[in-house]
Protein backbone atom coordinates (compact mmCIF):
# COMPACT_ATOMS: atom_id res chain seq x y z
CA UNK A 1 0.00 0.00 0.00
CA UNK A 2 1.29 3.44 -0.88
CA UNK A 3 1.87 5.83 1.69
CA UNK A 4 -0.56 8.79 1.95
CA UNK A 5 0.65 12.11 3.46
CA UNK A 6 -1.82 13.48 6.03
CA UNK A 7 -2.43 16.32 3.93
CA UNK A 8 -3.90 14.34 1.43
CA UNK A 9 -6.16 12.31 3.42
CA UNK A 10 -9.75 12.64 3.11
CA UNK A 11 -10.98 15.24 5.77
CA UNK A 12 -13.39 13.42 8.20
CA UNK A 13 -15.58 16.02 8.32
CA UNK A 14 -15.79 19.80 6.85
CA UNK A 15 -18.69 21.32 9.17
CA UNK A 16 -19.10 21.61 13.21
CA UNK A 17 -21.66 18.91 14.15
CA UNK A 18 -24.19 20.38 16.26
CA UNK A 19 -25.50 16.88 17.50
CA UNK A 20 -23.85 13.86 18.36
CA UNK A 21 -21.95 11.63 15.72
CA UNK A 22 -20.04 9.39 14.46
CA UNK A 23 -16.24 9.39 12.40
CA UNK A 24 -15.18 6.43 10.75
CA UNK A 25 -11.23 5.94 11.02
CA UNK A 26 -11.60 2.22 10.24
CA UNK A 27 -9.75 3.53 6.27
CA UNK A 28 -7.71 1.69 4.51
CA UNK A 29 -5.14 5.07 5.31
CA UNK A 30 -5.95 4.50 9.02
CA UNK A 31 -4.35 1.13 9.06
CA UNK A 32 -0.99 1.50 9.15
CA UNK A 33 -1.01 5.36 10.16
CA UNK A 34 -1.63 5.83 14.06
CA UNK A 35 -0.90 9.45 13.48
CA UNK A 36 -3.14 9.56 10.85
CA UNK A 37 -5.95 8.41 13.28
CA UNK A 38 -4.81 10.65 16.09
CA UNK A 39 -4.87 13.55 13.71
CA UNK A 40 -8.13 13.21 12.52
CA UNK A 41 -9.72 12.45 15.40
CA UNK A 42 -8.66 15.48 16.69
CA UNK A 43 -10.22 17.53 13.69
CA UNK A 44 -13.59 15.67 14.48
CA UNK A 45 -13.83 16.71 18.02
CA UNK A 46 -12.60 20.33 16.87
CA UNK A 47 -15.76 19.87 14.74
CA UNK A 48 -18.26 18.55 17.41
CA UNK A 49 -20.13 21.56 19.06
CA UNK A 50 -20.20 21.68 22.84
CA UNK A 51 -22.56 19.74 24.71
CA UNK A 52 -22.29 16.71 21.60
CA UNK A 53 -20.38 13.73 21.37
CA UNK A 54 -18.59 11.78 18.47
CA UNK A 55 -18.08 8.17 18.58
CA UNK A 56 -14.75 7.63 16.87
CA UNK A 57 -14.32 4.09 15.14
CA UNK A 58 -10.58 3.28 14.95
CA UNK A 59 -8.84 0.33 12.73
CA UNK A 60 -8.32 -2.86 14.74
CA UNK A 61 -5.05 -2.69 13.66
CA UNK A 62 -3.84 -0.29 16.58
CA UNK A 63 -5.35 -2.22 19.32
CA UNK A 64 -7.14 -0.41 22.17
CA UNK A 65 -7.50 3.24 21.34
CA UNK A 66 -6.47 3.96 25.71
CA UNK A 67 -2.63 2.70 24.24
CA UNK A 68 -2.84 5.68 21.74
CA UNK A 69 -5.68 7.75 20.81
CA UNK A 70 -6.91 9.16 24.28
CA UNK A 71 -3.32 10.58 25.23
CA UNK A 72 -3.48 12.14 22.02
CA UNK A 73 -6.47 13.97 22.56
CA UNK A 74 -5.93 14.51 26.15
CA UNK A 75 -2.37 16.30 24.88
CA UNK A 76 -5.31 18.14 22.43
CA UNK A 77 -7.89 19.45 25.10
CA UNK A 78 -7.37 18.28 28.68
CA UNK A 79 -10.34 18.54 30.45
CA UNK A 80 -12.27 19.99 27.64
CA UNK A 81 -12.94 16.78 26.93
CA UNK A 82 -13.96 13.15 28.32
CA UNK A 83 -12.89 9.99 26.42
CA UNK A 84 -14.95 6.89 27.14
CA UNK A 85 -14.42 3.28 25.78
CA UNK A 86 -17.75 1.91 24.45
CA UNK A 87 -17.13 -1.13 22.70
CA UNK A 88 -15.17 -3.43 20.32
CA UNK A 89 -17.05 -3.71 16.76
CA UNK A 90 -17.86 -6.88 15.20
CA UNK A 91 -15.22 -6.18 12.35
CA UNK A 92 -12.13 -5.79 15.58
CA UNK A 93 -12.32 -2.20 15.33
CA UNK A 94 -12.85 0.04 18.53
CA UNK A 95 -15.51 2.65 19.32
CA UNK A 96 -14.54 5.93 21.56
CA UNK A 97 -17.08 8.56 22.99
CA UNK A 98 -15.47 11.44 22.85
CA UNK A 99 -17.38 14.16 25.00
CA UNK A 100 -17.64 17.81 24.18
CA UNK A 101 -17.52 19.92 27.51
Amino acid sequence: MADISHDDAEPVTERVHDNSWSVNLEKPEHAEDTGLVCSQAVDAVEHTAQGNHVNVVTHANHGHPETYLFDALDDEFGSDIECEYVDQCGCGGHVTRVYVG
